[in-house]
């Protein structure tokens, strides 16, 4: 993704209390689909609704995460509003919208983030996929990083021998092997793409997806990068691997965590970033909230709001204090926003005073947690001044997450200023984040997008390895 987007995780099952049962009957046993959109981030979701006696129960599924079947709290069904909840590792994630025939959309709040959410009522079709044999060996493999296994698949080519390899790196947020976002599998396609043409490729499930296990909430990009380190490790230890022409692939925050590793290992033999960062993660976060605001149509100053409040939070993380003066300010402000509401909307929230309070203390205890704070301080480019092997740097000219305007020129200057000879960036026109091809860039676009990649992106991938190494 993506940087980092909402990381739901289910504690409790509840059962739902049902608000208006005549109201129902437009939901029971339908299947929605869509996403939550926050901070220039699309997270597919999945919600499905059925009925039990006098009451109305509700799950959600989260495939970015590997998430299924999570059961939702707090329903409310007044015409038309709609309201329900899920508890969360980083907070409460709160849904408050209206249903509309068959659509559904609203506000999303979780750890004193706002956003968006939509969902489109579909027929559940079970339909069974036949995958075409592929002229490559595919290998289900697992590695260890101390007490954490990753999962993955390593897809070889068919000739014998040791080949060279890639390994790909995720963006932000619990994903799966196939980096899946929206049935759109970048990863997949471009393993496919990259082994037929005589390269091997690993790529495997983030802590906690699929099948590896460890927690993406207490981890940090530092611990990612160690699970990078011990991938590596797994490659050379193979005699089908060529173990000097073993390189990295990183999307968006996987773009941070190649450079880390790079910088240290200098055989990794390349290195490719997508949407990759050269600043610290709090100038990116303040740009994406400071573009979404504008696209939502907030005006300067509440623009200017929320980037005095996020610069809040960073002066209490780098400084470990005033968190309980930040506390009351954003109970303050939070107040201020249930009052302006009209009383229609008002009355379909139960308990107001405790729906700021979990808010609050989520988000708290979200910027407090290991990762924000080393993502928010962290700053990519003396890393990437220390990169020596080739680097490949790919932007979507449209990309609204990592835009090309703030990140080009600082990293192409750590190039500089660490003296590669080899170092080529590359701005794809009307890409995306994703390196779809794209209208406006904005993370809203990508569930309807067609599920490829703009014409030339695997190829430049492909073209550029095999210029530096030979199968």
């Amino acid at each position: 993704m993506n940087m980092r987007t909402i990381t739901l995780v289910m504690y409790a099952c509840l059962a739902l209390a049902l608000g208006n049962s005549g109201l129902a009957q437009g939901l029971p046993g339908n299947h929605w689909e869509g996403a939550i959109s926050i901070l220039g981030s699309e997270l597919v979701i999945n919600v499905d609704f059925t009925v039990a006696g006098d009451s109305l129960k509700a799950t959600i599924d989260i495939p970015q995460q590997g998430a299924k079947a999570l059961a939702l709290k707090n329903v409310s069904l007044k015409a038309p509003r709609i309201h329900f909840e899920l508890p969360a590792g980083p907070g409460l994630a709160v849904f408050d919208g209206e249903v509309h025939a068959d659509s559904m959309k609203g506000e999303f709040s979780q750890a004193g983030v706002a956003g968006k959410f939509h969902l489109v009522q579909r027929e559940v079709k079970k339909t069974v996929v036949h995958e075409a044999p592929v002229p490559y060996h595919q290998e289900e493999v697992t590695f260890h990083n101390g007490d954490v296994t990753l999962a993955g698949t390593l897809t070889l080519p068919p000739d014998k021998g040791s080949h060279p390899a890639v390994i790909l790196i995720t963006g932000s947020g619990a994903q799966n092997r196939d980096e899946e976002i929206f049935g759109f599998k970048p990863f997949r396609m471009i393993a496919d793409h990259l082994t037929r043409k005589g390269i091997a490729v690993l790529r495997y499930d983030d802590r906690g997806v699929g099948g590896s296990t460890g927690s993406m909430s207490t981890s940090t990009t530092a611990d990612f990068a160690k699970d990078v380190e011990a991938a590596i490790a797994f490659l050379r230890a193979r005699n089908d691997i060529d173990t000097k022409h073993i390189g990295l692939c990183g999307h968006s925050e996987g773009g941070i965590v190649a450079p880390m590793v790079a910088a240290k290992d200098r055989n990794v033999a390349f290195v490719i970033l997508m949407a990759g960062t050269a600043l610290p993660g709090g100038d990116i976060i303040l740009y994406q909230l400071e573009h979404m605001a504008r696209e939502a149509g907030a005006n300067e100053t509440e623009i200017a709001s929320s980037i005095a409040t996020q610069k809040k939070v960073y002066a209490c993380i780098r400084s470990g204090e005033g968190w309980d003066e930040l506390k009351r300010e954003l109970r303050k402000e939070a107040r201020a926003r249930y009052d302006e509401m009209s009383p229609e909307k008002r009355k379909g929230i139960p308990d107001i005073d405790q729906r700021i309070d979990a808010s609050v203390n989520a988000t708290i205890e979200s910027a407090r947690s290991p990762w924000f704070k080393y993502f928010v301080e962290y700053d990519p480019a003396p890393a990437l001044a220390k990169v020596t092997c080739p680097v490949l740097a790919l932007f979507g000219e449209l990309d609204t997450q990592v835009p090309v305007s703030l990140n080009k020129a600082p990293m192409e200057r750590a190039a500089i200023q660490g003296g590669n000879k080899d170092f080529t960036v590359s701005v794809l026109p009307s890409a995306n984040h994703l390196f779809l091809k794209a209208k406006t860039g904005s993370p809203s676009e990508y569930m309807g997008l067609p599920k490829d990649f703009v014409a030339g992106f695997l190829d430049t991938l492909s073209d550029w390895i095999l210029a530096r190494v030979k199968p």
